[in-house]
């Protein structure tokens, strides 16, 4: 008996995480745990990042930290690396462009 009420006690919790990351999902702008959530970072990493302003964030009353959603994505997807392939092509393009390579 109590052994299923742990089950159902963890299915719940489950669901709950589920539902506030849904919730998540649908906001325009975070506040500083949904953020960390949403990243699956730390809050003394994201403080670390915040204060070093290496992330975009809003500090409209000096005191809590909010962030835009689609600031946080852009955010994420900074520095894109190059795949074999692309670095093979831009190499192809540039030695068309320039012409032979030179020995």
């Amino acid at each position: 008996m109590e052994q299923s009420i742990d089950i159902l006690m963890q299915k719940l919790e489950r669901i709950e995480n589920l539902i506030e990351e849904q919730s998540i999902l649908k906001k325009d702008v975070l506040n500083f745990s949904e953020t960390c959530k949403y990243l699956g970072l730390s809050k003394s990493h994201l403080y670390k990042l915040t204060s070093s302003k290496s992330i975009p964030h809003f500090c409209p009353q000096g005191k809590r930290l909010y962030f835009k959603r689609t600031d946080m994505d852009d955010w994420l997807l900074r520095n894109r690396q190059d795949t074999q392939d692309e670095i093979e092509q831009q190499a192809a393009n540039y030695i068309i462009k320039k012409g032979r390579v030179k020995f």
